[in-house]
């Protein structure tokens, strides 16, 4: 992984404390998506990462409904494939299936269109931030679902205090940048 492309992406990660709620450290990647070198830099580098890891094995990129669609579509073009929507309950048409996921207080559920993928079909998911693993792990197995082999999850930002990585089991796992 290129150190200078890594630093320039970091440097684009600002914080806020008791955001949104006291006792919250918010990461916030609104300054990397205004800079085009930053956010070029950060495709680059998941591109490298998962054409060093799978080569031309990845069929599809799933992107997390809001912020995964800010760096999926992205990465899918740079990587030459196809890019999918894992969206919030009742945001697509059509036949779907969902899974449901516990949220702080409650729980709230995914989608994906039944015939977005076809079984065996290969796929990576995308989001900006993994925290608690709960909605990347509905993700995985909505993709499970529908007979998709997840290959790999991959995010910006990682917090790593919240063993948000654990929930993914076998799921092979990657973030650009880790903070507690």
């Amino acid at each position: 992984m290129s150190e200078p492309e890594l630093q320039l992406v970091a440097r684009r990660i600002r914080s806020f404390p008791d955001f949104p709620i006291p006792g919250v450290l918010f990461r916030d990647i609104s300054p990397l998506l205004k800079d085009p070198e930053s956010f070029r830099a950060c495709i680059r580098l998941l591109a490298s990462h998962l054409k060093t890891a799978h080569g031309g094995k990845i069929d599809y990129i799933a992107g997390l409904d809001s912020r995964g669609f800010l760096f999926g579509p992205s990465l899918a073009q740079e990587l030459g494939l196809g890019y999918v929507l894992i969206r919030k309950r009742g945001k697509l048409p059509g036949p779907t299936v969902s899974a449901s996921y516990a949220l702080e207080y409650g729980k709230a559920e995914l989608e994906i269109q039944k015939d977005a993928l076809e079984p065996g079909q290969k796929v990576v998911v995308v989001d900006d931030l993994l925290a608690t693993g709960g909605t990347m792990c509905a993700a995985c197995e909505l993709l499970g679902q529908l007979g998709a082999e997840v290959l790999e999850s991959v995010t910006l930002v990682e917090l790593t205090s919240l063993k948000g990585r654990e929930k993914l089991g076998p799921v092979p796992f990657f973030s650009l940048l880790q903070y507690e």
